[in-house]
């Protein structure tokens, strides 16, 4: 199979994960709070069983991270960590008691810390200019398992048989139908994926081959006259003193075009520890606490924590001012979901023509504006019905529209400014920021649902923190490739 083949079907494995991880989370969430209240768990126990999810994957992100780095493999990380998702799902379908239940979200849980292994591997794999594109249509897959997600929830709920000592209703269900869906997702990474060598290796080889055909092409040029050319002697500067033994490390060394001295080029025994220790050299603090590192995990936090907090108050302000059931906030999520998908699609198309940070401009502008409406007109809704349901719509739409261009541009940037080789750990402490930020939103969100203009407050300071930060550190906020270069050349 050529490698194009590989790379597509590899590409269609990862879509299909992302698109499973969203079907698990729109089959599960809507009917979790019935099924603990079935078990005689306390109300406190629909907030710990989904944090907990959250929990555990914020843990194992950074250590399926690093254990990418370094062996520069993905293929058995995804294939490990799915046995936690098929384990905890069945053990959410067994049911057999309230902390059974909490115990199952966290096992699962473990199972998405392979998602920064998955983005490790796309940065790898993929050039800095087409990777925008690339995780917009990964995310877009999330968000379409989000919307096909309650789809499936159409037939569950009419489940009612027994299999072996277990019962199959509309509460357990959702469990046996996510754990038979990751173990077809299994065979299908056996067979369909790849583990695609880095563009830098591609890239190499490439040149390896150009020098070697020039090599050629001028030996073949100079074959007649080579006896004439040839000095009796070479140059004592270049292969040392006269009479001086030329070690291989020395005939691997190189003259640097300004200062005339010689610059040793790395050698393969460098190049195969760097390989199997990406971290000799790593630093934390150095990586993670510049200017433009430190933005783009802010931009991660208080994007999903608002995005959290948002989805924890919809319910009950559509309860409150509008008297909706579940069909009515299905039918809301579902228009959302298609909103979200359109709007990753055209970031997909954008990205192309404009550089990430506009688009980290746009959509933080459209969240502020979004954040102002809520807090005049959703904080408390004046007029009478048909006026209060526009207003409503409005920030809603908004806060979903700048979504995707804040969460592509930011994941994206965030893999340029941020080490290569060291790239799944980095998109692991990502994750983990973000998973820190699903479990206060809501958190935040649903203790405040009767004091709306302090917890749109909050989010809306949070915005203009990030917005302060964003405009100082613009200019950083691209990827320092070029500037690398000139200093290492410098520097021979």
């Amino acid at each position: 199979m050529d490698e194009r083949r590989k790379k597509k079907l590899t590409y269609f494995t990862i879509g299909l994960l992302f698109l499973l991880s969203g079907v698990e989370y729109a089959v599960i969430l809507p009917t979790i709070w019935r099924y603990l209240q079935t078990l005689d768990a306390a109300p406190y126990f629909l907030g710990l069983s989904l944090s907990a999810f959250s929990f555990t994957g914020l843990l194992s992100g950074p250590l399926f991270g690093q254990w990418s780095d370094r062996t520069r493999t993905t293929k058995k990380i995804i294939l490990f960590a799915n046995l936690f998702e098929i384990v905890g799902n069945f053990m959410y379908f067994m049911g057999l008691s309230k902390w059974l239940l909490l115990s199952s979200r966290l096992v699962a849980g473990i199972g998405t810390g392979a998602g920064s292994s998955i983005f490790g591997f796309l940065t790898r794999s993929t050039l800095p200019e087409d990777r925008a594109s690339v995780f917009a249509a990964v995310m877009a897959c999330r968000q379409a398992g989000l919307l096909i997600g309650p789809a499936f929830n159409i037939f569950l709920r009419l489940c009612d048989f027994h299999l072996g000592p277990f019962v199959v209703n509309k509460y357990t269900a959702p469990g046996l139908f996510m754990c038979t869906l990751w173990i077809l997702l299994q065979l299908v990474i056996v067979f369909m994926y790849w583990d695609l060598p880095p563009l830098d290796r591609i890239n190499a080889k490439d040149r390896q081959t150009n020098r070697s055909s020039e090599n050629e092409q001028g030996a073949e040029d100079d074959e007649d006259n080579s006896d004439e050319a040839q000095p009796l002697m070479h140059s004592q500067e270049v292969h040392g003193s006269y009479g001086s033994v030329v070690t291989p490390d020395q005939s691997n060394n190189h003259i640097c075009a300004d200062t005339n001295q010689i610059c040793p080029s790395s050698s393969p025994a460098t190049e195969s520890q760097e390989t199997i220790n990406p971290f000799k050299n790593f630093n934390l603090s150095r990586e993670f606490l510049r200017e433009e590192v430190v933005v783009l995990l802010a931009a991660q936090f208080i994007t999903l924590f608002n995005q959290t907090a948002l989805e924890t108050m919809v319910t009950p302000l559509t309860q409150k001012f509008f008297g909706y059931g579940e069909l009515e906030n299905s039918i809301m999520y579902c228009l959302c979901g298609v909103e979200v998908i359109a709007g990753f699609f055209f970031v997909h198309w954008l990205s192309g023509r404009v550089a990430e940070r506009v688009v980290l401009a746009v959509g933080l502008a459209i969240c502020n504006i979004s954040n102002v409406w809520c807090l005049i007109f959703m904080a408390s809704p004046i007029g009478d019905f048909p006026w209060k349901l526009t207003e409503f719509i409005i920030g809603v739409f908004l806060q979903v529209l700048g979504l995707p261009f804040v969460a592509v541009a930011q994941v994206s940037l965030y893999s340029k400014v941020t080490a290569e080789k060291t790239q799944g750990f980095s998109q692991g402490v990502r994750r983990s920021v973000g998973g820190l930020a699903t479990i206060l939103g809501p958190l935040w969100a649903g203790g405040l649902t009767d004091n709306m203009y302090i917890m749109l407050g909050v989010m809306m300071g949070l915005l203009v923190l990030l917005s302060v930060m964003l405009v100082f550190s613009y200019k950083r906020l691209v990827e320092p490739a070029a500037e690398d270069q000139r200093s290492t050349s410098e520097d021979c």
